[in-house]
């Protein structure tokens, strides 16, 4: 009988395994230490390469992704974020091995499978870079600050003493929340490491205050006015630029409004000009000095329309524009003067000038009764002389000259009077404010070759006396007035000719001394 081929009954699985197991010892050695063609890690290729090879490859990757720019987009607008602002990483290198692992691992028929597979095409290991999810939302909330792009109001323009509409714009507002999570998950799930645009996800917001809402506003709720006559023309110019900054505020129920948020910065970006401001109990020249008269004149017709004070200051001495708690003094970031619309319905305030007087005017709608009238008393509660006060100066003895006028010192509270149909219903004190006396300061000149004359106006200065210095100074001031105000050298004729020579001091005159 004849012998069967006993290969040839072989499985075909046993068949492949002999053929694997026939592969020259070398050649695997070789292969086992570097990545089979044609494998990807993500985008990067790490084919041929060996285990340190291609982690320093993916770290190259990552540094790049790293110093990517993504531009964050929304509504035409957009800025620039890299991948390490937003905590981008990677540390899963358990990736390489997978990479190794390709056309090794596995039983031998997946084994002779991936390498097929590579002879066709290519093998890409997913590569998943990590996200600091609270640094995106660290960053968006920056950077919305930027793209938001706040909606205008619906508002109203007065004019011959009627109200007209004016449309507002729409605004654009980041979702922060939910643009944060588009972002994470993009970089986690999609993103290669280039520079991307990425649009944000954003509402619209709609402009406050529709036609009907803003037709309420029609009545005088309060208006107030107040004269600065005596005003150079700086203080002049801040006057009118700060009430035209106010001027058609609408402020809606529960709003509050700033005066120094309003007309801010008081600087000479704002065209504000230097002009005469109280400061450490003087006058000096300071940038937008008036505007306190504006949100004076403001407080006077805010507290007429009783809308809610929750910010003013009196000045820290008195003013003469308005009689004592009557004031609401602006001064850098420490004195405002704020209130709320304490109505149901929008309202709208007006300021202006006519020559150098100045108004303020609430309108709204009005919910008082008509008997029921509001007036402020002003009482002063006590006062105190500021004296005068004289100081040394460089200039020659004889000198004397008023620095600084005096401001009096008062103690005085503010009335708010309820009558209704005449008769009063009501008498509260509304506020109550303190105004530093300031003296009057006198300059002397102490300016002299002769030490005597110096030591005897520098006593006289001493005593503070009035009279005395007054009697020491005197007999010097009209040596000061020649030094500080000489006579001009007469004008040469109109013709350009020389002015005649004087005569000869015998000509004509009698000898000396006859």
């Amino acid at each position: 009988m004849k012998k069967k081929n006993r290969f040839l009954m072989l499985p075909k699985a046993a068949v492949f395994a002999g053929l694997l197991l026939a592969l020259p010892v070398t050649a695997q050695a070789a292969e086992s230490e570097t990545i089979a063609e044609g494998v990807y890690i993500g985008s990067v290729y790490v084919g041929g390469m060996t285990r340190e090879e291609a982690a320093e490859a993916v770290d190259t990757y990552v540094q790049e992704a790293d110093s990517a720019e993504l531009t964050l987009s929304v509504g035409g607008k957009s800025a620039e974020v890299t991948g390490g602002e937003l905590g981008v990483s990677f540390s899963d290198m358990s990736i390489i091995d997978a990479a190794l692992d390709v056309g090794r691992s596995g039983n031998l028929i997946k084994r002779y499978k991936d390498k097929k597979d590579l002879e066709q095409g290519e093998k890409v290991i997913e590569l998943r870079l990590s996200v600091d999810a609270s640094k995106v939302a660290e960053v968006l909330e920056e950077k919305a600050k930027e793209l938001d792009q706040e909606a205008v109001d619906n508002g109203l323009e007065r004019k011959n003493g009627s109200f007209v509409f004016v449309p507002g714009e729409q605004g654009i507002a980041v979702n922060v929340k939910e643009s944060a999570a588009a972002i994470t998950s993009f970089i986690r799930e999609e993103w290669d490491g280039a520079a991307a645009e990425l649009p944000l996800v954003a509402k619209i917001v709609e402009p406050r205050g529709s036609k009907e809402e803003l037709s309420v506003i029609e009545d005088l709720l309060g208006g107030y006015s107040t004269n600065y006559k005596d005003s150079n023309a700086n203080r002049c110019t801040n006057i009118a630029l700060a009430a035209d900054l106010i001027d058609g505020t609408v402020l809606y129920p529960g709003e509050e409004f700033s005066v120094a948020d309003a007309i801010g910065p008081l600087d000479a970006s704002m065209g504000y000009k230097l002009a005469g401001a109280y400061e450490n109990g003087q006058t000096v020249e300071s940038y937008g000095g008036g505007v306190c008269q504006v949100s004076t004149t403001l407080y006077n017709a805010v507290i007429l329309a009783e809308l809610e004070i929750t910010e003013r200051f009196n000045h820290s001495m008195i003013v003469g524009y308005v009689k004592p708690s009557m004031d609401a003094a602006i001064a850098g970031d420490y004195k405002d003067l704020c209130f709320v619309n304490n109505y149901d319905s929008p309202i709208y305030i007006e300021g202006y000038t006519v020559g150098k007087d100045l108004y303020f005017n609430i309108y709204g709608d009005e919910t008082r009764p008509k008997n029921r009238v509001v007036t402020y008393e002003s009482e002063i509660v006590s006062r105190q002389d500021p004296g005068v006060q004289f100081v040394a100066t460089s200039h020659p003895v004889g000198y004397i000259g008023v620095a600084q006028g005096s401001h009096v010192g008062y103690v005085a509270r503010l009335w708010k009077v309820v009558t209704v149909d005449g008769v009063e219903e009501s008498r509260e004190v509304f506020n109550k404010s303190t105004y530093r006396a300031s003296p009057k300061i006198v300059n002397v000149g102490t300016a002299t070759p002769d030490a005597n004359v110096a030591a005897t106006i520098g006593a006289a200065i001493a005593t503070g006396d009035e009279a005395t210095i007054y009697a020491a100074v005197s007999p010097y001031t009209a040596s000061a007035n020649a030094i500080l105000n000489p006579t001009p050298p007469p004008a040469p004729p109109a013709d350009g000719s020389q002015p005649p020579a004087a005569p000869p001091a015998d000509a004509g005159q009698p000898p000396a001394g006859q």
